[in-house]
């Protein structure tokens, strides 16, 4: 029943911020399944909805930090290879195809506008526009004061009416 009636929400927001239709899935299922373990933890005056998308925003951050830590990893690798390669061999290497460890651009919603925004950006904006959060209600979900939830709420969107400025010319 809990899956049923948060599932689309969910998957809505995780996508919004993760920009990839499996890590979204991923995420959401993980954020359930951490939910279901940790009922006990619920503090039944709060909302059980805020509950799940902190649960669901934190395993987000979880993800984008170890895909950030692995694309690091697979760098200094692929760096090191070349560098013992060209050493050893005065052939040169095969160009390889970059790895996009954050999932395809066009899997992203609007990537234009949303490229140039950090994950808690892009995660408020949903928030606020998708979901029609407070900012109160989103500090709340992200972790921080409800001034820095309106402060990057702002940024957001000042940095998608930029992009959109320059495409469209000044509008």
């Amino acid at each position: 029943m809990i899956v049923d009636a948060y599932a689309d929400q969910m998957l809505r927001l995780a996508m919004s911020f993760l920009g990839n239709w499996q890590d979204a899935e991923d995420v959401c299922q993980e954020a359930f399944i951490q939910a279901y373990r940790n009922l006990h933890r619920y503090d039944p005056s709060q909302s059980f909805k805020h509950w799940l998308l902190t649960i669901l925003y934190r395993r987000g951050l979880d993800l984008k930090r170890k895909r950030r830590r692995l694309g690091r990893l697979l760098r200094e690798l692929k760096s090191n290879f070349r560098r013992l390669a060209s050493s050893s061999t005065p052939t040169p290497l095969p160009r390889s195809s970059n790895i996009d460890l954050a999932g395809s651009k066009e899997s992203l919603i609007n990537p234009e506008l949303l490229n140039g925004l950090s994950l808690k950006q892009k995660a408020i904006l949903t928030l606020w526009a998708q979901e029609g959060y407070s900012s109160e209600e989103i500090a709340s979900i992200i972790g921080c004061r409800p001034a820095t939830a309106r402060v990057h709420l702002y940024l957001a969107r000042k940095k998608i009416k930029a992009c959109w400025e320059g495409k469209n010319g000044r509008l």
